[in-house]
This record gives C-alpha cells, sequence and structure tokens, in this order.
C-alpha cells in the first residue's frame, strides 16, 4: 500500500493555498472518501463516460456505450479501470483526459492546470503517491485561483469551479461544508 498524506503534508498545502489544513481535508473526503489509491495499488479513478463521449465527438457512443455516453454510469474501485482500458484501447490520449484521478480526483484533460507538461507526466504521478496527488491539487487550486474560495470556505462558488455547473445535483457544496466541520473537530 503506498503510504498516506500526513498532518505535515496538509500543513505544506495549506500554507501554499493560505487556507486551512481542514478545508483541504474536506476536499478529500468528498472526492476520494476511500483515500487515493485502491487496494489494488492503482490510483483512485473515476472514468467519465460523458467526458470521453464528448472529447471524441460521440463517436463510440453507438458501437461502445458502457464507456461513451451522454451520461455517468459508474461502477467504481477496481471496475473503473477497466472501463479506462476498454476506452483507451479506443483513443488512449482522450480516455486518459476523460478520467478524474487520485485523492483529488482531477480530470486528466487538467494537467496543464496541475503542473504538468503531458499528460503522461500527470498519470505517472497519479501512479506514484498521495503526496504527488496532492502537489497536482495544489498546482491546481493556484493555477485556476480557486485559493480564496477555500480559504473562504466559499462552498458553491469552490464545487461550482471544482465540479461543473451542475454540482448542486450532488449537493457537492454541503458536502464538503458537512466535510470541513468533521475535519475541523
Amino acid at each position: 500500500m503506498k503510504p498516506a498524506l500526513d498532518i505535515g503534508d496538509f500543513t505544506r498545502a495549506a500554507g501554499v493555498i493560505g487556507c486551512s489544513v481542514s478545508a483541504i481535508k474536506a476536499v478529500c473526503t468528498v472526492e476520494a472518501p476511500r483515500g487515493g489509491f485502491l487496494p489494488s495499488g492503482q490510483p483512485a479513478i473515476l472514468f467519465e463516460r460523458h467526458q470521453f463521449s464528448k472529447r471524441t465527438g460521440g463517436k463510440f457512443d453507438k458501437s461502445n456505450p458502457g464507456i461513451s455516453g451522454p451520461r455517468g454510469g459508474y461502477r467504481g474501485g477496481d471496475a473503473e479501470h477497466a472501463r479506462l482500458a476498454e476506452a483507451a484501447a479506443l483513443d488512449r490520449t482522450e480516455a486518459l483526459s476523460s478520467t478524474s484521478w487520485g485523492k483529488f480526483q482531477i480530470m486528466g484533460f487538467n494537467y496543464v492546470a496541475a503542473g504538468f507538461v503531458t499528460l503522461q507526466g500527470f498519470i505517472n504521478a497519479m501512479f506514484d503517491s498521495e503526496s504527488a496527488h496532492l502537489d497536482a491539487f495544489v498546482a491546481f487550486i493556484m493555477h485556476e485561483r480557486l485559493d480564496d474560495e477555500l480559504r473562504e470556505m466559499r462552498w458553491a462558488d469552490f464545487a461550482r469551479r471544482y465540479n461543473g455547473l451542475a454540482f448542486a445535483d450532488n449537493r457537492y457544496d454541503t458536502k464538503l461544508a458537512a466535510a470541513y466541520d468533521v475535519a475541523k473537530g
């Protein structure tokens, strides 16, 4: 099993972002409540079928509806890696780009915002450690200028930009607020 983040990691990241440790822990709790890695040692992922469809112009929607279509259809755990492999056989770059990765579930297409020059560099880091996941998260937050939202615990504003306009459908902002309350004790 890969080493989990410790308080020193969270403190370092909170210092860079200028937010509380509890704010970062809240994002972890909501995004990857079981951690950044599966028991198999692979990073926690969600293959986003709707993103793959969008990024490939829907050309696999009819032939491969399990991995390409307008809605999610998640299976969770190692089954997400099987779905990713199926999509990668059709279009590797768009499959990797259409997957949310690690402890902070950063989409592959955000690799530059997460501090990487290449998509493959980002993927390699996601297989490396939760510390690499945290570094990518910090880079993403700073690049996207989401530090104020975290610092001020403006959960709806953070959720809208981190998870998209449909954040309210899954009550992402209220889940973040509740996770923050637990994290701060």
